[in-house]
């Protein structure tokens, strides 16, 4: 196998994992993908892909990284939630990966409510920051998803082209 092609082959492996990633709280998901992009565009001695669109992929990288904080922040923010919000909500996120697609989905919502009560707020208040915190959570996933997309398709573009 030529290391080309092997380098291409790590290259896809790369993005498919940063994909995952961009839903899997515990990868680092775009900025993977970006790597994945960068290490194709290395291989083919940056014929096919130019520093204009790696630039650009790199701006929305770090685009990304902003979407994640501040959806999150404004989501709970908005509903009231405390430091101890963040944190449980932060600390739910990872705990939920050991329970699977549920884990994952309930997982911020749990620690944001826990870090709410432990604050000494009403169960309802508790809920309404962790369901704001959770929908915060979700809003960014998406976001960085059309970005992920974006990127693809502005790879694609620039190599095809």
């Amino acid at each position: 196998m030529e290391l080309q092609s092997l380098y291409y082959a790590l290259a896809v492996i790369l993005v498919l994992v940063g994909i995952a990633g961009v839903i899997l709280p515990a990868l680092p998901g775009l900025p993977l993908v970006f790597a994945g992009m960068l290490l194709a565009a290395w291989a083919g001695d940056f014929q096919q892909i130019g520093w204009v669109t790696l630039v650009i992929l790199g701006l929305l990288t770090l685009l990304s990284v902003g979407v994640d904080f501040f959806a999150t922040l404004i989501g709970a923010k908005r509903v009231g939630a405390s430091k101890k919000a963040l944190l449980g909500a932060v600390l739910g996120t990872f705990a939920g990966l050991f329970f699977g697609p549920i884990g994952l989905f309930a997982g911020p919502f749990v620690g944001a409510l826990l870090g709410e009560l432990w604050h000494g707020r009403e169960i309802g208040q508790a809920a309404k920051v962790g369901l704001g915190t959770w929908l915060g959570i979700l809003l960014g996933t998406v976001l960085k998803l059309g970005l992920a997309f974006a990127m693809l398709g502005l790879f694609a573009f620039a190599w095809f082209v």
